[in-house]
């Protein structure tokens, strides 16, 4: 074959690896498949269709072309699917890709794909770090250097990497010497003529691998890069659910101890449920819930404050619209709502007030509103709270969940008017939740706790 030709089809067959492997590495399924540790049988057949059916097209359009035998890269993906899905895998690969060169009368392809795809198998069962298949490299000098860096402080005789150069090495030599030996056996460019194209011939095959790796390996970087930031921002999550829960305890213990001493029945009651309070909060360690149980825990807690400030204090009443509560919110979302009320809102105004508790949907979005007839906000108070940082620790930590679970896709506002009150509203999209509401299990009504 002419030189030049020679080396047209050797770019061309980098070029090929490089595009199959970017194109499968864009679905899903079989990213799924590719970074597994682990694989069962059928597992493993289904990734060897999905690296062999391509390049037995390209096997056909070899044969068939008589011109593009860069499309052939049976030896290559052989040793791929050995080195990634292990001994059976590459075996099974090798049969597969083989079948259009036997057809074709090449009859050494198939026992040669298959012991190809064999030994790379064995290869991986050897590998001590699965690591180094991924991050293996094309250019034997940065693996020298890495075997001299390693032995130097403890001495150790394999290294995978140069094992796996060698043998992709070893192998193509074999091919060699079979197309050599038994003319139209198997297919294999070769140039005996000019050491140098021969040499590049060689360097082809092992750069086609390490260009394959090199693209899978980016891509699984990237997997773990994106696992990485979703664990952070789950920690992240879990770190600001934690500062609402012993900032409504503490509150809630503070009243507890008020009552001991004067009303021990009532704190009897009040610790009974503090406990239900708390037996929820300890067996959901979800960050979602329905809206409706957001209210059953609301009740809960408003038991707890009732008794606090006196029966005739205080008073809520809900507005609550059916087809909202099955949507799915942010755990702890309306405990730090109400507590702001009664705190800022109830609390300085010596006759009590009331609570009102609202929901409905408008828009494709949930409105809740939390609004109080208390002593409201004047507008530096307001100023102040634009940030939610002067509201206190629960309604900063609501804004920030809320940023960092929706983005801008959330809102939350506040209204006040000194001597009026305060509305808080927030606005969300919405997520059903898995199961439907029970039918009249919330009517919209107005009711008042006494």
């Amino acid at each position: 074959m002419e030189q030049r030709l020679i080396l047209f089809n050797l770019l061309f067959k980098l070029g090929v690896a490089a595009a199959v492997s970017s194109s499968l590495v864009r679905s899903k399924e079989f990213k799924r498949l590719l970074f597994r540790e682990e694989r069962t049988f059928r597992q493993k057949v289904y990734l060897v269709l999905w690296f062999g059916l391509p390049i037995m097209v390209g096997v056909w359009t070899r044969i068939f072309s008589k011109s593009f035998q860069a499309g052939d890269m049976s030896f290559e993906t052989a040793l791929l699917l050995g080195v990634i899905g292990g001994r059976w895998a590459g075996s099974l690969g090798g049969v597969l890709m083989a079948i259009p060169a036997l057809l074709h009368g090449e009859w050494a392809a198939m026992p040669f794909d298959v012991l190809s795809g064999f030994l790379a198998g064995q290869l991986r069962t050897w590998a001590v770090d699965k690591d180094d298949i991924w991050s293996f490299s094309p250019f034997i000098d940065e693996s020298i250097f890495r075997v001299i860096r390693r032995n130097l402080p403890r001495p150790r005789l394999f290294d995978w990497q140069i094992m796996f150069f060698c043998t992709v090495i070893g192998l193509r030599f074999v091919q060699t010497q079979l197309a050599q030996y038994f003319p139209h056996s198997i297919f294999s460019i070769e140039s005996p003529d000019n050491y140098w194209i021969y040499s590049a011939i060689y360097a082809a095959s092992v750069i086609a691998v390490g260009i394959e790796l090199k693209i899978f390996n980016s891509v699984r970087i990237q997997i773990k890069l994106e696992e990485q930031e979703r664990l952070l921002l789950h920690a992240r999550m879990e770190a600001l659910q934690n500062q609402i829960n012993p900032h409504f305890l503490f509150n809630t213990l503070n009243s507890i101890s008020s009552l001991v001493r004067f009303d021990p029945d009532m704190a009897r009651a009040v610790i009974f449920k503090l406990a239900t309070i708390l037996r929820r909060l300890l067996n959901s360690s979800e960050a979602f819930a329905p809206l409706r149980e957001e209210f059953e825990f609301i009740d809960n807690y408003l038991d707890i404050e009732v008794v606090r400030f006196g029966r005739d204090k205080l008073r809520v009443v809900k507005e609550l619209d059916p087809a909202s509560l099955d949507v799915v919110v942010p755990s702890m979302l309306l405990q730090p709502l109400v507590e702001n009320s009664i705190k800022h809102g109830l609390g300085p105004k010596v006759e009590g007030g009331s609570i009102y508790l609202r929901s409905r949907l408008v828009d494709s979005r949930l409105i809740i509103e939390v609004e109080d007839d208390g002593v409201g906000m004047g507008g530096a108070q307001l100023e102040e709270s634009s940030s939610w940082s002067g509201m206190g620790i629960g309604m900063a930590n609501i804004s920030e969940r809320l940023q960092v679970l929706y983005g801008d896709t959330a809102r939350m506002t506040i209204d006040s008017h000194e001597g009026k009150g305060t509305l808080i509203r927030i606005r969300l999209p919405l997520v059903e939740a898995a199961s439907a509401v029970p039918e009249g299990f919330y009517a919209e009504r107005s009711s008042t706790r006494r």
